[in-house]
């Protein structure tokens, strides 16, 4: 864990100082809060690949990390694209302030796609998940895509909770072994399980479809998969072998995950923070501070431990761009 601040201790503990007076790395004020999710992408990725050096990491939204300034003119953050294998985008082309079939603007998505062709020639495979159910709409969807180059799914529901009706089979369907995200045509984002009843009629219903890759959470209704279960779910119905991914949340705490203390409600740990508006459940983190680094990945009962301990093929990252209410917390 490469930069454990300690921003959060009373300046009393240190030498009696002010808390002006720490030196700037110490100084919450002056954290780099675009830096310190970088560097736990990157450490998360050195920790996983020292246990499977074919782990994928795929981090979701946050594409300004993509540049060491955040910008569209900034250069590459080589380091951060070295510990990626993917990078995710919601909502490029639909899905925009969250609203399932709005457009997004063409100066967001030209923005957007800014960062992400900057990944994409550094080798990263770009996902994209767009929000509409409108049939005319999918298909734009998925052919501007891969027009761009990237691999994308059009999700009927912001609840990501089921398999669309249309198309019929996924777009770019084949019968090809997937054995890395590059050789990837399609996938489905289906990280909420809210319509099935077990955890088998999940499984079950996603073995019968030829997604390349599946995104799903790592648990069902708080208990996580079985072996066999994920390994029933690495064939397509065609025969083809494909990559399962787990999601994670990195920059938020979740009150429905195993880790959750039921105390934290009135005695939260030091870097546990609000609940995020509109997103019952979810807190703001202090994403930078050991506590809770160390329950994301670092030890055997870490949550990327698990997910590679189960048999996952990857982890797809939600959270990454928490960075952005710190610094706008700041201005």
């Amino acid at each position: 864990m490469r930069r454990i601040l300690l921003a959060a201790l009373s300046p009393l503990l240190i030498f009696g100082c002010s808390l002006d007076d720490l030196p700037d790395d110490l100084n919450q004020s002056t954290i780099k809060y675009d830096k310190e999710m970088r560097y736990l992408v990157e450490d998360i990725s050195a920790y996983a690949k020292g246990i499977n050096r074919h782990f994928l990491i795929v981090p979701q939204n946050g594409v300004e990390l993509i540049t060491t300034t955040t910008t569209t003119t900034g250069p590459v953050d080589e380091a951060y694209l070295d510990a990626t294998d993917g990078i995710a985008q919601e909502a490029l082309f639909f899905g925009a302030n969250g609203v399932v079939n709005e457009p997004t603007s063409e100066s967001e998505t030209k923005r957007l796609q800014t960062y992400l062709d900057l990944a994409k020639d550094e080798g990263d495979t770009i996902l994209i998940t767009d929000f509409t159910n409108i049939e005319r709409d999918i298909q734009e969807s998925y052919e501007n895509n891969e027009e761009a180059g990237y691999i994308s799914f059009a999700a009927d529901s912001e609840l990501l909770n089921d398999v669309p009706l249309y198309p019929d089979e996924p777009f770019n369907v084949n019968s090809l072994d997937i054995d890395d995200l590059e050789e990837a045509k399609n996938f489905i984002n289906i990280a909420n399980t809210s319509n099935y009843s077990t955890p088998q009629d999940f499984i079950d219903k996603l073995s019968e479809t030829d997604y390349d890759i599946l995104i799903i959470d790592f648990f069902f209704d708080g208990e996580p998969y079985t072996e066999e279960q994920i390994e029933q779910l690495r064939v397509k119905e065609n025969g083809g072998r494909r990559l399962v991914l787990a999601y994670v949340n990195v920059g938020e705490a979740q009150d429905d995950r195993y880790y959750w203390k039921s105390y934290w409600y009135n005695t939260p740990p030091e870097w546990l923070l609000g609940e995020v508006p509109g997103e019952s459940g979810n807190y703001y983190v202090k994403y930078w501070q050991e506590g809770w680094q160390k329950i994301i990945f670092g030890n055997d009962d870490s949550y990327i431990y698990m997910i590679v301990d189960a048999g996952f093929d990857g982890a797809y990252m939600d959270g990454i761009d928490a960075f952005e209410y710190f610094d706008s917390d700041d201005e």
